[in-house]
């Protein structure tokens, strides 16, 4: 069986104590969740040392939104996977579409950043996904299948049990355009395919695929109805504790 998963990216929002606020609100609320969905919350890299006490022997684990490419060194103002391990990260977002977008994040960065995070017993979570321009062009499956084999493909199906693929639909994010829960499924069961070209149906079918594309209460149940969609990866609703909750109760 695989994972349900339902993964909070905060990214540039809140304050240290507002997020240890909204941390204790998640943990509270977390037993009204299916124990069998599993529940990360990733915060600004801040916040990770108070808020891993926060969440300490609870339900709820721990993620970076991001991590560095190198193990240590002369690098001013990254953070390193070493880094994370220490202060309790279970999980770390890599490839984040605003990361590729704004911040020139490669598939060849990806790569060593993910045998850095997997080397220091961090899971990863990889996102993948097209922009507007590629959707329109017809291109959504082909950027897809290019970014997976481009970082995926370097690694074992060993390590791939510690990777949950994430499916940005970037056209669909902030563009009033909407992703149907259609669309959702037919390219995550492609990425499935994409998977299982290298390492196999078995272990494909054990990776977790995640919707990145402005989940929300209203949406959740539709969209986690699909056979290969198997949570989310929520961003503005993961930043009250209620809407995060009523996601991952929508399963």
């Amino acid at each position: 069986m695989r994972k349900k998963i339902v993964a909070g990216n905060w990214k540039m929002n809140t304050t240290v104590p507002e997020g240890i606020e909204l941390a204790k609100a998640v943990v509270e609320a977390s037993s009204q969740v299916p124990s069998d969905v599993k529940l990360i919350i990733a915060t600004p890299f801040t916040h990770l040392y108070p808020i891993a006490e926060v969440v300490k022997g609870s339900v709820v684990a721990l993620s970076a939104e991001n991590c560095a490419d190198k193990e240590k060194g002369a690098y001013t103002g990254e953070v390193s996977a070493a880094m994370l391990e220490s202060v309790g990260c279970q999980y770390t977002i890599l490839g984040h579409s605003e990361r590729r977008q704004y911040y020139g994040e490669t598939d060849e960065k990806l790569v060593e950043k993910t045998r850095l995070a997997l080397a220091h017993g961090l899971d990863v979570i990889l996102c993948v996904g097209e922009n507007l321009e590629e959707r329109e062009a017809g291109k959504h499956f082909d950027v897809c299948a290019e970014q997976i084999k481009n970082v995926l493909y370097h690694f074992s199906a060993e390590e791939l049990a510690h990777i949950v693929v994430a499916y940005e639909p970037v056209w669909a994010i902030g563009t009033g355009k909407t992703a149907t829960a259609e669309q959702a499924q037919e390219i995550h069961a492609f990425i499935r395919q994409t998977i299982a070209e290298k390492f196999g149906k078995q272990a494909a079918e054990q990776t977790s695929i995640l919707y990145g594309g402005s989940c929300k209460p209203s949406n959740a149940k539709e969209l986690f109805a699909q056979k290969d969609i198997d949570g989310g990866l929520i961003g503005g609703a993961a930043l009250k504790a209620e809407d995060f909750i009523g996601i991952a109760m929508s399963f």
